[in-house]
């Protein structure tokens, strides 16, 4: 059936919005927005079944779709990881992010194939196809997790954040590199594998990847910097440009595309150059974008008649992944930390969520025509289905209850001003509107009882910006953007001005 632009248009239209109604409506019961956007495509594809609904069986554009979105995912993560953050767990991320994920995949893929199979008849696979089901699912997701924790406003102690999110954006690459070598080793026209030239494929590809990611990255920095483009729209249209030629080139000289194009963001978001704040949140959104393609597009792609033959097998591997296969693969990769605490390795094996990465690699041996391919895609699709639900969803009280969650900083976001904190200045950035109670004292700028080291900046008045002065007069609504050394200086200007910070906070 012949379908026109304007019906495609007027459908992809109706599933984002309805999408987004969902998920604003989710996240008040801490359901991951990403979870909902999946549910969507699911609802809207069932209906495919009985007639009516929309019938997306095409593996190959779902996950073609799935590569570009998963690309712009990891350069923004990257873009958004700083050194200074990361700095102090680097070793432990990448460790989790490298052994972990092998960890994970090879005691996943033992209790597959020795535990789940002699159990359930209509789940029996090799070996070899067991350790590629364990593969496809041994990275997690991290922006399911963080959608909730920054929509909450919850903060982890002991680095915690930092080391969730490093791990979580750089752990893909390594689940995407075992998946592909167990394809390769299970491709039937392949009469005799070559284990070793599999393993050396396999470090060749890290190595590549990771060089190139550096030098393209530093490369795009000082493209950026020296470049003149007619208009300042284009420099995030070249941003993005410079990220997919990372990971495109990269796939072409032998290399590993996603750990690439994550690295080359991390050189280059920590890097200063033109346009830079424009950039960043041009990705922002694009990543949003992406997911919410991504999560509708494989939501459409299952057929819900499928999941239900393997729904308890499913359950039964997803529960050992969650309580045995994860925890084993942190405590043991983590072994050396000893300072790290016993509850901060258990939250970290917690948050081993599985999100839409999974069932993009789950894509590849449908691609690839493997024995075994539908199985593990339906498998795939109902464990991540599961982790969302149940990790997903407890992320923030599993932090309260391991009082590894602390009390939000003062700070919330700017809304007259479009400006943020400089991560390299020590300092606290607010706004505060003025009423008649903060002027009683006096309506000029020297009269404001701010303490020392607290700066008023510019003063917003209707849709009219200006650098005051001590005799400047302020009036009822003015909006001031108020810098200070730190939360303490900000508490007791919040004090001074007779402003409760509790009731300031919710509004």
């Amino acid at each position: 059936m012949n379908v026109s632009i304007e019906s495609l248009l007027l459908l992809l239209s109706v599933l984002f919005l309805v999408s987004l109604s969902v998920s604003r409506v989710g996240s008040r019961f801490g359901i991951p927005a990403l979870l909902l956007f999946l549910g969507v495509g699911m609802i809207f594809g069932a209906g495919s079944i009985y007639g009516y609904g929309i019938q997306f069986e095409n593996y190959a554009i779902a996950q073609a779709i799935g590569t570009l979105a998963l690309c712009v995912i990891l350069f923004s993560g990257g873009l958004d990881t700083k050194y200074n953050d990361i700095k102090p767990v680097f070793v432990q991320g990448t460790i989790l992010a490298t052994l972990g994920v092998l960890l994970t995949a090879l005691i996943t893929g033992l209790f597959i194939y020795y535990v789940v199979n002699p159990l359930f008849s209509n789940m029996k696979i090799s070996f070899l196809g067991a350790l590629l089901l364990a593969s496809v699912m041994s990275s997690t997701d991290s922006a399911s997790v963080f959608s909730i924790l920054r929509g909450k406003g919850v903060n982890l102690k002991n680095n915690l954040k930092p080391l969730l999110e490093f791990e979580s954006g750089s752990n893909d690459p390594m689940a995407y590199m075992l998946t592909v070598v167990l394809i390769q080793l299970l491709d039937p026209g392949v009469s005799d594998p070559n284990y070793g030239g599999a393993v050396l494929s396999f470090f060749l590809q890290f190595g590549i990847g990771g060089i190139a990611g550096f030098v393209l990255g530093k490369f795009a920095v000082r493209t950026f910097n020296k470049i003149k483009l007619p208009n300042d729209s284009l420099y995030p249209v070249l941003l993005f440009a410079c990220g997919i030629f990372t990971f495109a080139i990269t796939y072409f000289i032998k290399g590993n595309g996603y750990l690439a194009i994550y690295i080359a963001g991390v050189v280059i978001g920590n890097a200063k150059f033109a346009h830079k704040k424009s950039s960043l949140q041009f990705f922002d959104g694009l990543a949003w974008l992406s997911q919410l393609v991504m999560f509708l597009t494989l939501g459409l792609l299952i057929n819900l008649r499928d999941l239900l033959p393997v729904a308890l097998g499913s359950l039964v591997i997803g529960v050992f992944m969650i309580l045995g296969a994860r925890p084993l693969s942190v405590f043991i990769s983590l072994l050396p930390f000893r300072k790290m605490g016993r509850k901060d390795k258990f939250y970290v094996s917690w948050v081993g969520l599985r999100g839409a990465v999974p069932i993009i690699f789950a894509t590849l041996p449908l691609a690839a025509g493997l024995p075994y391919s539908h199985l593990i895609f339906n498998i795939v699709f109902f464990i991540t289905l599961m982790s969302l639900l149940v990790q997903g969803t407890t992320v923030v009280p599993v932090a309260k209850l391991l009082r590894l969650s602390k009390q939000d900083t003062w700070r919330k976001r700017l809304r007259d001003f479009n400006i943020e904190n400089i991560g390299d200045l020590k300092s606290t950035i607010t706004e505060i509107t003025l009423d008649e109670s903060i002027l009683k004292k006096g309506n000029r700028l020297m009269d404001i009882p701010l303490p020392e080291h607290t700066l008023v900046t510019t003063v917003k008045r209707g849709e009219d910006y200006f650098i005051p002065k001590g005799d400047t007069i302020l009036q009822p609504d003015d909006a001031l953007l108020i810098i200070t050394n730190n939360e303490e200086a900000l508490a007791e200007t919040y004090q001074n001005l007779g402003i409760d910070y509790r009731v300031w906070k919710k509004e």
